[in-house]
């Protein structure tokens, strides 16, 4: 389709205008092109004209349906001034208006667009126009009843469309202006005696007083008195008393003839006493709550306010009924109060001291949990009863989020003063820190977000809550047959013929909420245990933890030692991951227990020791091995835990390699110096290695294996193992306070390595002495002076010499380290440092 060239040339203006760009610009050809396919691409015929128009019909209904006339008359009277100007565009451009139309009805106005017409003075219709001469419906009784009956007809067909219509009045009504009724008209004049007495009866008015030395004073009968009282005790206006701010004054101006002053004084101070204490109740109960718990003791301030409220109204129709019977007293109106008030001056206490600490949410319960104590030590047993009533009501609310944290470990979104857990998984998603980092117990709003009473718990609802969580997460089908009591109720307090009530009400409470919670405790810990035990291989990956990281089976561990140590003798690759990895797993594979896929062995460098070399027992810490736990078994053996771990086995495999390199070393021809000091390099070794796998890790593994047996839950067993890697590492003298005596250590393991460096270099000079110059070197800093050149020969005096320096250090080393050990096994009592101490001392007093 060809482009006409009107369109043509607007197109290129468009263009021109649009693009910032001349028409001859290489830009404008490639844009004018792409608007010619675009408008062949969307070339539709013309709008349909009658569409249109009955589109215009319809939007003039539509705002005559919304009684929108105004915009009705203003659409019709530009339409037809348009029809004057009639063009061949006018469809489309009116259908593109009723396109882009929003919301006329709601949003347009005739002020917006202009007044449609002209606006005209209408003048008011009246009878004068309809009826000038004034004699019309002047003989027809208009103004009579019509009788409505008379002439009804079930067909509504009989009436006739052409009956004559009814005259019209020729005679307006005149009505008198500033037309007064008169007093007369509403009073029979029959009941003057019924009105004068109402009026009597406001002995409030001034003209009802009698003025005494100018002071108008109110002479009340005893039965208005006790009204009005009544009237104060409901918090209705009265004259007698008044509101002042907080409290109710007493207007002196009143007395009664048989009672003085004083006395009626005194006894109405005593009414509005009551009557302020009760107005803090109900200017409480006019306050909105949020928190669900306090909307519950909010309801139940209500209801007793709302009993209160009837007995007066009893009391007040009693005073009513005129009965002969009836006697009217103040002093029995005080009693009677006192008696059915006594419950709503202990809540408006409440209330009093629960205002002054708004920021505590969970005051109210502690607040009603002393009341309750209160009043069962005076004796006051129905007080007591409706308290602890109201009490667990309450509770019973407060305790719906702990009921859900407990049944199904979760936590509601908003849980306004009702639990002290706060959730702080946000974006983690890591099962293995599920029970130490998912949630926490908010110490830090602890006195706010847990009543007294269960502060001593909360430790244990927290547990529970995290292993229903636990559970859930290993999608154990018993969780969902939960069916262990929850709810707290006086019933289940204060059991019906029983002598529970004479027990103290704080120890039943305890009582009572501990069992559930230990109830609930118990069947989630040990479900988790369970589980932990028979699922998810909690003794298994402890079994696979000994044998990795603590050598308990030497036939599998020497089969990594030999390639490690061979490796690093022949100084080739011997920290080659990949290459650890292979050998420690092909060894492992021969025990069931270990799953070898997670067997990781993983190298880097210490930058603790950054200068450490090959000659020094410090290098095999460049290594170390790791095991992928399960997330659950992950939970109860921490990555701090398994650090420990490692360290324990780089100390061991440390001590290994200084054996390995003495073992290796064949004495043929040697002094006796150098078989005397092998032997007791040997000596100590076996004996410090033996002491650490035979007592330390034997006794402390044995005494875990009972702990996790008789914990209680995961926190039990999670401490249980905290204190045995901690008791590990403390007698391997791996902690930190220990450090001097694990370098002392050290020094003894670096100069086994130094005794065998020597007698391999001594071997190799007797082996071949036409080469004897073999390098030496010694890690030793203490003997700098006496240390061989690296290029020269061994002389049988350097020899025996370097064997003297060796065994002096190690005497030296070996005074200094039994007497650290007996030091600190005084001061810690740990029986393996004496052991140990006793050990070495009594084999260098025979050296």
């Amino acid at each position: 389709m060809l482009i006409p060239a009107n369109v043509s040339a607007l197109t290129d203006q468009l263009i021109a205008t649009v693009a910032n760009i001349y028409l001859n610009a290489p830009r404008f050809k490639f844009l004018k092109r792409r608007a010619e396919d675009i408008l062949k691409a969307n070339a539709h015929g013309r709008t349909d004209q009658f569409a249109v128009a009955h589109q215009l019909e319809g939007l003039q209904e539509k705002f005559q349906v919304l009684n929108r006339d105004e915009l009705a008359d203003a659409l019709r009277i530009r339409l037809t001034e348009l029809n004057e100007h009639r063009g061949s565009c006018f469809p489309e451009i009116l259908s593109l208006l009723l396109q882009l139309a929003d919301r006329p009805a709601q949003l347009s106005t005739v002020e917006r667009i202009g007044s449609s017409r002209p606006q005209e003075h209408v003048k008011p219709l009246t009878w004068t126009d309809l009826d000038v001469s004034g004699s019309a419906f002047c003989e027809d009784d208009i103004w009579e009843n019509v009788d409505y009956g008379a002439d009804s007809s079930d067909d509504l067909s009989s009436v006739s469309s052409d009956s004559d219509p009814a005259p019209i009045p020729q005679t307006p009504i005149v009505i008198e202006e500033n037309y007064v009724v008169p007093d007369e008209l509403f009073s029979s004049g029959e009941d003057e005696e019924l009105v004068t007495s109402i009026k009597a009866a406001r002995f409030w008015r001034d003209e009802n007083n009698i003025q005494n030395h100018g002071i108008s004073t109110r002479t009340l009968t005893e039965l208005q008195i006790v009204r009005e009282t009544i009237f104060m005790l409901q918090g209705l206006p009265t004259s007698v008393f008044q509101r002042l701010e907080q409290r109710i004054g007493v207007d002196r101006r009143y007395k009664i003839e048989h009672l003085s002053n004083e006395t009626l004084f005194s006894l109405l101070q005593s009414f509005s006493a009551i009557g302020s204490r009760i107005d803090i109740l109900r200017r409480y109960t006019q306050i909105p709550r949020v928190i669900p718990y306090i909307q519950t003791f909010h309801r139940g301030i209500e209801d007793r306010l709302a009993s209160f409220d009837r007995y007066l109204s009893t009391e007040h129709a009693k005073f009513l009924s005129q009965a002969e019977s009836v006697s009217v007293s103040l002093l029995q109106l005080y009693e009677d109060v006192s008696r059915e008030s006594k419950l709503l001056l202990l809540l408006a206490e409440i209330t009093s001291n629960l205002g002054k600490t708004s920021d505590n949410p969970v005051r109210c319960l502690d607040l009603l949990y002393d009341s309750i104590c209160m009043t069962q030590a005076t004796g006051d047993d129905n007080e007591f009863k409706f308290l602890s009533q109201l009490f667990f009501s309450c509770f019973e609310t407060y305790a719906r989020p702990i009921r859900r944290w407990m049944e199904r470990g979760e936590l509601e979104n908003s849980h306004q003063g009702a639990i002290f857990v706060r959730d702080d998984r946000s974006n983690k998603t890591d099962l293995r820190t599920l029970w130490h980092d998912w949630y926490s117990l908010d110490e830090s709003s602890w006195l706010s977000n847990a009543p007294k009473f269960i502060q001593p718990i909360a430790q244990k609802i927290f547990v529970t809550g995290k292993s229903m969580v636990f559970l859930r997460h290993l999608n154990v089908s018993e969780v969902q047959e939960h069916t262990h009591q929850t709810t707290l109720t006086f019933e289940d307090v204060f059991p019906e013929d029983s002598a529970a009530l004479c027990l103290p009400f704080s120890s039943l409470l305890d009582s009572a909420f501990g069992r559930i919670v230990h109830e609930n405790h118990a069947f989630a810990s040990a479900l988790l245990r369970k589980e932990l035990d028979q699922q998810c291989g909690l003794w298994i990956s402890l079994q696979a933890l000994e044998h990795i990281y603590l050598a308990k089976d030497m036939s599998v561990s020497a089969a990594i030692d030999h390639k490690i140590f061979d490796l690093l003798d022949r100084n080739r690759a011997w920290n080659d991951r990949f290459l650890l990895t292979e050998v420690a797993q092909t060894a492992f594979a021969t025990l069931p227990f270990i799953d070898v896929s997670r067997v990781i062995v993983r190298s880097h460098k210490d930058p603790s020791t950054p200068q450490t070399t090959p000659k020094s027992i410090k290098i095999l810490q460049a290594i170390s091995f790791d095991y992928i736990l399960p997330w659950p078994v992950a939970n109860i053996i921490t990555k701090p835990s398994l650090k420990a771990y490692q360290r324990i086995s780089t100390f061991l495999m440390q001590i290994r390699r200084a054996k390995y390199t003495i073992v290796k070393q064949r004495l043929h021809s040697y002094p006796a110096q150098a078989y005397a000091l092998r032997h007791t390099l040997l000596w100590f070794l076996n004996t410090l290695y033996s002491h650490i796998t035979d007592y330390i890790i034997s006794t402390t593994s044995l005494s875990l294996r009972k702990s996790l047996q008789t914990a209680l839950d995961v926190d039990a067993m999670i401490a249980a193992h905290k204190t045995y890697i901690s008791s590990l590492q403390d007698q391997c003298l791996l902690s930190p306070t220990l450090l001097p005596l694990h370098e002392s250590l050290i020094s003894l393991l670096d100069l086994c390595i130094a005794f065998a460096d020597l007698q391999s270099m001594r071997a190799s000079q007797d082996s071949r002495p036409e080469y004897g110059r073999d390098k030496f070197e010694s890690d030793d800093s203490d003997s700098d002076d006496d240390a061989v050149p690296v290029h020269g020969t061994l002389h049988d005096t350097q020899y025996l010499q370097r064997l003297r320096d060796i065994r002096n250090q190690f005497n030296q080393i070996v005074a200094f380290m039994v007497a650290g050990l007996k030091g600190i096994g005084r001061v810690n009592g740990q029986l393996s440092w004496e052991i140990l101490a006793e050990k070495l001392e009594w084999r260098r007093d025979r050296g």
